[in-house]
């Protein structure tokens, strides 16, 4: 029991997935755990009782009252730095952990091996990066697993009775923003665009907060070469002596660079004599999907993986052997030579820009909540490849108008409704614009809160609405 913890009073912010195993852990250690938490409704109450009848205190309804006593917080990564108990805190001196920063304190508990972090952030592609990670570790032979904002607590990883050799690490902006003595074995910056601007206050407090996952790197600092902000952020971090900074690009790559040759993913990176010599990874072809940025997804899980010494014929047979999540780019079906592909998970202009970018001739669904977006930067680059638009949800009418002023020979089809139902319309529509050759792209750039629970249940029905054309 590391006695740092024992009889310590610390202040959990927030329940939910993050929050109730912090406290148990903590409570484990002997520490004195309050937690606080915004909400009252059912789920809170009952996530209260369980941790109550460990001897947790928790307070529900009240989450900005700094607990009396409180020598540390840590917080749910979603809380906002500005919020009162923060700067409660910031006033008593008390310092402010996020659940990363405790699971990273807490490798080797119990005098095990600490595995090391290959760590991946991004505005787009990360858990279908960390995911290929994973994949291609377990095709090398080594035990590990895909964890952090994937959906998988790091504490249960760093705690639990599975020991691991490496760990595949997915990091939000906001878990990096709390997270100050992080230092990955190697880590990937996979692109930036605007994003959570109104959580991090602005784009250089964001970049900033990425650029974190870089600090302390001991092999790799993987960056995006057709993104010059991830160099920038290499080139700002402060690594260990020896740590190489690594592009991934499309092009064929440099020195220190993987990327395409002639249909092959190839590494100039992790080589002999990299100004004359490349090593072959897998084809193309061996990517699924293998659209352009999937493909960059690909070429940065490698760079990772081929840091931590994985030989090429794993690279290969991890990535044949992925298979990515649902409504990421997904074929759902061919009907009268027409393809319906399912990218409900693009919620953000800068993921639409790479799934538009993957076809040539697109009868594009779009539209939700624009959470302060603007489209015409988007439909500017991809004018040329629309037959059509259907356009639903709240905030349709900001892609329209920038459809009509840069796409205006584009048909465009507005469904004035926000209920569930428009979708079945929306696929009918689609299905009226396309001709064979064409793919409809389900590609919204906006958030789905609008009409539906989440991206899977707008996904979920894009793909029955298709499978009821073919019936």
């Amino acid at each position: 029991m590391p006695s740092e913890f024992t009889g310590k009073h610390v202040t959990v912010a927030g329940l939910g997935v993050s929050g109730v195993p912090a406290a148990k852990v903590l409570h484990g250690l002997g520490a004195h755990v309050t937690v606080v938490n915004d909400g009252d409704d059912e789920r809170a109450r009952t996530q209260a009782a369980e941790l109550e009848s460990l001897g947790v205190t928790v307070r529900l309804g009240d989450g900005d009252t700094l607990p009396e006593g409180t020598e540390l917080i840590v917080t749910a990564p979603g809380w906002k730095p500005t919020k009162p108990l923060f700067t409660a805190a910031g006033q008593a001196g008390v310092p402010v952990w996020g659940d990363v920063e405790l699971a990273w304190r807490l490798r080797g508990l119990d005098g095990r091996k600490a595995a090391p972090w290959l760590a991946v952030t991004g505005t787009n592609g990360k858990t279908t990066t960390v995911q290929m990670l994973a994949s291609i570790l377990k095709a090398a032979g080594l035990r590990t697993a895909a964890v952090g904002n994937i959906g998988v607590s790091l504490l249960d990883a760093v705690t639990g009775d599975t020991e691991y050799d490496v760990l595949a690490v997915e990091l939000s902006s906001y878990q990096l923003h709390w997270a100050p003595s992080l230092r990955a074995h190697s880590a990937a910056v996979l692109n930036l665009a605007p994003d959570h601007l109104d959580w991090h206050g602005s784009m250089e407090a964001y970049a900033a907060d990425k650029g974190r996952i870089y600090e302390g790197n001991r092999v790799a600092c993987v960056y995006n070469v057709a993104d010059r902000a991830t160099e920038d952020l290499v080139r700002a971090a402060d690594v260990e002596e020896g740590c190489r900074a690594v592009g991934f690009t499309l092009g064929t790559p440099g020195p220190s660079q993987l990327g395409v040759v002639e249909g092959l993913l190839v590494d100039r990176a992790f080589v002999e004599d990299r100004q004359k010599n490349a090593q072959e990874l897998a084809e193309v072809s061996d990517v699924n999907p293998p659209a352009p940025h999937n493909i960059a997804n690909a070429l940065a899980a490698a760079g990772l993986a081929r840091a931590f010494g994985v030989s090429a014929a794993a690279v290969r047979d991890g990535l044949r052997a992925f298979t990515p999540d649902a409504h990421r780019i997904a074929h759902v079906a061919d009907v009268d030579g027409v393809a319906y592909v399912d990218d409900s998970k693009a919620t953000n202009t800068h993921a639409t820009e790479a799934s538009l970018a993957a076809y040539e001739s697109i009868v594009w669904i779009a539209g939700g909540l624009a959470k302060g977006a603007t489209f015409d930067e988007l439909v500017t680059g991809a004018a040329k490849r629309l037959r059509g638009a259907v356009l639903i949800g709240a905030d349709r009418a900001l892609i329209r108008e920038a459809l009509a002023r840069h796409a205006p020979e584009v048909p465009v089809v507005d469904l004035d409704r926000t209920d569930t139902g428009a979708m079945p319309q929306a696929v009918q529509e689609a299905r009226r614009l396309a001709r064979p050759g064409d793919t409809v792209l389900l590609a919204p750039a906006c958030a789905s809160m609008d009409m539906f629970t989440n991206y899977n249940q707008r996904g979920d029905a894009f793909a029955q609405a298709v499978r009821e054309l073919g019936a």
